[in-house]
């Protein structure tokens, strides 16, 4: 079943660890708590770093969870038949992470204070970074070439569907007191006014020292170098970790 799509709601998802059944019970009876906080990105977009930010305010900068604790149990993917049976295990308040589009998130966050952290970033750079990250990782078909990726992408027929319609749709929510948009473009030109963001937006109050110890332990290379966070952990059954890697260059992140 690796490398094979089924089609859920006219959005395309890898049949390995996803099912229709499993995408119809977290749309339809799981229940967002008040306080939870969901980290949501189309794929490829920031979202193990936002998770290591998040993880890091939580420990008020501290960096022995992150560096304890694999990021997918820190922040279960409530998308997958795995991260959904995580997460309903989960001690509250939860942080959770998801590439869901909008139409198809749980029901329950209309009646939710949950918190929404979605990241998002420039299509070109989505694209490219996508296409590499599509080689190693078993989840996705092969891309074949960048031109043939290219015009999927624009299609839309790609696992979770169009860029365009996902961040159409959970920008539509820009505005609610929920929901928290920030594009990885900010993240990268001020991740100290970034962070101090997220936090007001949380509630959360740390001190100076302890944003810049977010910020520093967050960063590239503090992730690249912590098995936790960098993906090495991953089963083989998921990705070939010959093939490619999560972080692949410093100076654009998951470029």
């Amino acid at each position: 079943m690796a490398r094979q799509y089924f089609t859920h709601k006219g959005v395309l998802f890898p049949c390995l660890d996803y099912s229709p059944e499993a995408l119809s019970y977290v749309e339809n009876e799981f229940q967002v708590q008040d306080d939870d906080v969901f980290n949501v990105t189309y794929p490829k977009s920031g979202t193990n770093w936002m998770l290591e930010i998040l993880s890091l305010i939580r420990c008020d900068g501290d960096p022995d969870w992150v560096c304890s604790v694999l990021n997918w149990e820190r922040a279960p993917w409530v998308d997958n038949q795995t991260g959904l049976k995580a997460a309903l295990k989960y001690s509250p308040p939860r942080l959770i992470c998801s590439h869901l589009p909008v139409q198809l998130f749980p029901k329950s966050l209309q009646h939710s204070k949950a918190k929404i952290i979605y990241t998002l970033r420039c299509p070109k750079d989505v694209l490219v970074s996508l296409y590499h990250f599509s080689k190693p990782l078993h989840l996705f078909k092969d891309p074949g070439s960048l031109d043939s990726f290219f015009e999927d992408f624009l299609r839309g027929n790609v696992p979770y569907g169009s860029w365009f319609d996902h961040v159409t749709g959970w920008m539509g929510l820009k505005g609610n007191e929920n929901f928290f948009p920030i594009t990885y473009e900010e993240l990268q030109q001020d991740p100290l006014g970034s962070v101090r963001r997220i936090c007001h937006f949380l509630g959360k109050e740390l001190s100076e020292e302890q944003v810049a110890a977010v910020v520093e332990n967050a960063s590239f290379q503090s992730m690249k170098g912590n098995k936790m966070s960098n993906f090495s952990q991953v089963e083989e059954k998921y990705m070939d970790h010959e093939k490619g890697e999560l972080l692949r260059k410093g100076n654009t992140w998951y470029e």
